[in-house]
C-alpha cells in the first residue's frame, strides 16, 4: 500500500511538471508578442531619437531602454521632443498590457489545474505506462474500474458523456477520466494507447466498440483487447478473427472484464465469511520471479492457496509444499483479487 501511495504521489508530480510545460507552450504567443514589442519599440525609439537630435548610442541600448520603460524604470534622461515623450508614456502601457495579461492567465491556470478538467486528466494519463485503458464509464465500466483498482491495476478511463457521480467516484479511486470521443485517434493517444497493454471497451454500442478496438490495435500492435458485445455469435466471431476477448451480454460480469484486462483467467469472485476470493489460472512465464519459490513459499509470500499444479501434461490437485516451481508450470491459485494481481504482475516481470 505504501509503495502504491508513493507511486501515486510521484505520478502527480510528473503530471504537474508536464502540465506546466504545456502551459508554457500555450502561452508562448503572449511571450513572443512581448519580446517583439520590446525589440520593435527599442528599434523605433532608436530611429526617432536620431531624427529628433537626441540619439541613443546603440540599438541594444535603445532596446534595453524600452524594456526599462516597460518595468517603469527609465535608464536615461527624459526626452525633450514631444513624440519621444509620448513614447515614454506609451511604451510601459503597451508592454504591461501584453505581459500582464499573459502572466495573469498563466498564473490562474497554473494554480487552478483541477478546474481545467480534461487538460489535467490528460497530463495525469501521460504519466502512465503499461496500463489499461477503459472506454465507457457506465455502470458496468465503473464496476470494472473498481475491480481493477482492487487488483492494483493502473487504469485510464475515456468517456464522452459521463455521469457526474461516476466521474467523482472514479477520481476518488485515483483514476483519471478523460471526457472526450474515444473514436478519435487523438483521444486514444491522449489516454496513452501507444504505452498501454490492454484496452477494455464497455460502451453499449457494438459497432463503436469494434471501431475503437481496430483503431487502437493499429496504433498499438499486439494490444490486448477486451470488448463488450451483445450478440453471442458476434462475440465468438471477433475472437476467432481478431483474437479479441469478447464478452456477450449473457456472459458479462465486471470481475471477468477486469481479470481479462489484467491478463488472467479468473472466475467470478465469491464471498466466504466476508473474504472475497477468486480462482485464477496462471502459467509461469520465462524469467518469471516466481521460479524462485516452492509451492509452500509462494503461498506464504503472496497469501494465496495453490490448489493445482500442472506439469508435463499431468495435474496434481494437492501439490506438496516443497515442490519447486518451474517455467511452463500452470497453477490454479485461490486468493483475493489484489493478491492474485500481484502474483500475475511478478510473473510477467523480468
Amino acid at each position: 500500500m505504501a509503495r502504491r501511495s508513493f507511486s501515486s504521489r510521484w505520478r502527480s508530480v510528473r503530471a504537474s511538471l508536464r502540465d506546466t510545460w504545456l502551459l508554457l507552450r500555450q502561452f508562448g504567443w503572449p511571450l513572443l508578442f512581448f519580446f517583439i514589442a520590446i525589440a520593435g519599440g527599442g528599434a523605433l525609439y532608436y530611429l526617432l531619437a536620431r531624427g529628433a537630435g537626441e540619439p541613443v548610442d546603440t540599438l541594444p541600448e535603445a532596446i534595453y531602454q524600452a524594456l526599462s520603460l516597460t518595468m517603469m524604470q527609465s535608464s536615461g534622461d527624459f526626452p525633450r521632443t514631444w513624440y519621444l515623450e509620448i513614447f515614454y508614456f506609451a511604451m510601459p502601457l503597451i508592454g504591461l498590457m501584453i505581459f500582464a495579461q499573459g502572466v495573469a492567465d498563466f498564473g490562474v491556470l497554473l494554480f487552478n489545474r483541477r478546474a481545467r478538467g480534461k487538460e489535467w486528466e490528460m497530463a495525469v494519463a501521460s504519466t502512465y505506462n503499461n496500463h489499461i485503458i477503459l472506454i465507457g464509464l457506465g455502470h458496468l465500466g465503473f464496476r470494472v474500474v473498481r475491480h481493477l483498482n482492487e487488483m492494483a491495476q493502473d487504469v485510464v478511463v475515456v468517456e464522452l458523456n459521463p455521469a457526474a457521480d461516476l466521474v467523482a467516484a472514479a477520481k476518488q479511486l485515483g483514476v483519471p477520466v478523460i471526457q472526450d470521443d474515444a473514436t478519435r485517434v487523438t483521444t486514444l493517444e491522449a489516454a496513452g494507447i501507444r504505452r498501454a497493454r490492454a484496452i477494455l471497451l464497455c460502451t453499449q454500442n457494438d459497432s463503436m466498440n469494434l471501431q475503437i478496438a481496430l483503431k487502437a490495435c493499429k496504433l498499438r500492435p499486439g494490444l490486448q483487447v477486451v470488448i463488450r458485445i451483445f450478440d453471442d455469435d458476434f462475440a465468438d466471431a471477433l475472437h476467432d478473427q481478431f483474437g479479441f476477448t469478447a464478452f456477450s451480454a449473457t456472459g458479462m460480469a465486471a470481475p471477468a472484464f477486469a481479470a481479462a484486462a489484467a491478463g488472467m483467467d479468473m472466475t467470478r469472485p465469491i464471498t466466504i465469511e466476508g473474504e472475497t476470493l477468486s480462482l485464477a489460472r496462471l502459467t509461469i512465464s520465462s524469467h518469471s520471479q516466481l521460479c524462485q519459490y516452492t509451492v509452500g513459499s509462494l503461498e506464504g509470500r503472496y497469501n494465496v492457496s495453490v490448489v493445482l499444479l500442472r506439469r508435463d501434461h499431468e495435474s496434481d490437485l494437492h501439490p506438496p509444499a516443497e515442490a519447486q516451481l518451474m517455467e511452463g508450470d500452470t497453477l490454479g491459485v485461490l486468493g483475493g483479487p489484489a493478491e492474485i494481481s500481484l502474483l500475475s504482475h511478478e510473473n510477467r516481470a523480468n
